[in-house]
């Protein structure tokens, strides 16, 4: 018998542990992660006019997180340079900001430079606080004629008025306010609410209902000219 052939055997024995002491360890697969939830057919956009108001606009934010709803604030200039924390905590928190005039005019009875300087304090105001400049512009009272729309455009703004007013400005109080915004909407309606300009707690107790109701029918919820 070969007296080597121990040694041999010894000396394969040891290379073989090695090779499977220095293999790396088989890793199961890494599980597949699940899929993004689908994106809802159906949508609404919510607005808010007038604010930002210090009382009521950051009950509103919290209100619209709870509900992981996007919405876009109308902004009036004045009230933006009084309360600029509160439009860049809009905007932080992904809601679009747009144009409002700065003091709330009847768009159609300004003059040429009236209306110039309503939207572009109001611009400078918001730019100031977003870094963006507002795309839209929405005319006091929704009131639109020929040459309001052809002054907008030539300050590079489009026009966004609505499809359903919750008429919450009238303070028709809470029930009301819900009834008709949820017999009115529909799959790509434009929702009017307002944040400033007076006493908005029905409009706060409103909400949850309203967007609680939306999301079980199946909407979702998008920002407009952002």
């Amino acid at each position: 018998m070969d007296r080597r052939l121990p040694l041999v055997l010894l000396v394969l024995s040891l290379l073989a542990l090695l090779v499977s002491c220095g293999a790396p360890a088989t890793e199961s697969p890494a599980a597949a992660a699940p899929p993004p939830p689908p994106v809802p057919s159906k949508y609404v956009v919510l607005t808010f006019d007038d604010g930002p108001d210090p009382k009521y606009t950051p009950q509103i934010l919290d209100i619209l997180e709870t509900y992981d709803a996007k919405a876009t604030f109308f902004a009036l200039g004045r009230e933006v340079a009084a309360n600029p924390e509160l439009t860049l905590d809009a905007h932080e928190r992904g809601h679009s900001v747009q144009n409002h005039t700065w003091s709330h005019p009847d768009l159609r009875k300004l003059s040429a430079a009236s209306f110039k300087s309503q939207v572009e304090k109001t611009d400078r105001s918001i730019r100031e606080q977003t870094d963006s400049t507002p795309n839209c512009l929405r005319p006091p009272y929704g009131a639109v004629n020929s040459l309001v729309t052809q002054r907008a455009a030539a300050l590079g703004k489009k026009l966004m008025t609505w499809t359903v007013d919750s008429r919450d400005w009238t303070r028709p109080g809470q029930a009301a306010i819900v009834r008709r915004v949820l017999a009115e909407v529909r799959s790509g309606s434009v929702i009017l609410f307002h944040d400033g300009g007076g006493d908005r707690r029905q409009t706060l107790a409103a909400l949850p209902t309203i967007l609680k109701t939306l999301k079980d029918r199946g909407y979702g919820f998008r920002p407009a000219c952002g």
